[in-house]
């Protein structure tokens, strides 16, 4: 049997986990994934063999998991949040035909709908998600969708809003949608989703350029009629009689 699951696996903790994705990791027999994804797993799945590389590593790593399933091994590789947002999904089905591996995805829990949890009800209405990291998609593409987001009154959701290289990234991003938006626009931050040290805040738009965002945080932008209710960023499903 030449079997590859693709897990999404939500923030890693084990309650955070859709049913589908612990009982493909319960049927697997080997996990492969990115170290820092193996590392949250291993406690609940302490039987199985890992194969982990590091971040920069995504081709690499495809290509061990289609071998371990090609081998006959039942192989599971593991994504944060869901496989098929930012994940593992895509490259895997681009290069599955050369081993001739069937391949199911698994559903997980992405950072929108787990960082939403936490801060109330801000993706009630149309919103878009979009990831400040040009390690893929240039600079000039991901200010465009900002900028197209920015004019719809849309919610935004940000991935990848700040790293070491990239630090002024968020506060461009900030630039843009103050060309449109208000700066009293409800903001929310989520980090460390389901970790240690999880955090849960509540700013506007003109303080979000300032704050000190890094990769585990997921931010939360606010449409036009976005409020705070008893501390809660929610925006109104719309509903005309409510």
């Amino acid at each position: 049997m030449k079997k590859l699951y693709v897990v999404g696996i939500g923030a890693g903790n084990y309650d955070g986990m859709t049913v589908g994705a612990v009982k493909a990791l319960e049927a697997a027999e080997v996990i492969v994934g990115y170290t820092v994804y193996c590392d949250l797993v291993k406690p609940y799945f302490a039987d199985k063999e890992y194969i982990s590389t590091p971040m920069m590593k995504e081709i690499e790593r495809c290509r061990i998991a289609l071998e371990a399933a090609c081998n006959g091994k039942i192989t599971a590789m593991i994504c944060s949040g869901d496989a098929g947002i930012y994940g593992m999904a895509s490259p895997i089905l681009e290069l599955a035909g050369e081993y001739g591996v069937e391949v199911e995805i698994i559903a997980g829990v992405t950072a929108a709908s787990s960082g939403a949890a936490l801060l109330g009800s801000p993706l009630t209405c149309d919103f878009t998600v979009i990831s400040l990291s040009d390690l893929l998609t240039p600079m000039e593409v991901i200010e465009k969708r900002i900028e197209g987001a920015a004019m719809s009154d849309i919610c935004v959701v940000l991935y990848n809003p700040s790293s070491k290289k990239r630090a002024d990234h968020l506060k461009r991003c900030c630039e843009i949608l103050l060309k449109y938006r208000s700066p009293e626009t409800v903001c929310g931050i989520a980090q460390n989703i389901g970790r240690e040290g999880e955090n849960a805040k509540l700013l506007t738009l003109g303080e979000l350029a300032d704050y000190p965002a890094d990769m585990f945080t997921t931010i939360f932008i606010g449409n036009s009629v976005t409020k705070v209710i008893g501390g809660r960023m929610v925006t109104p499903r719309g509903y005309r009689n409510v």
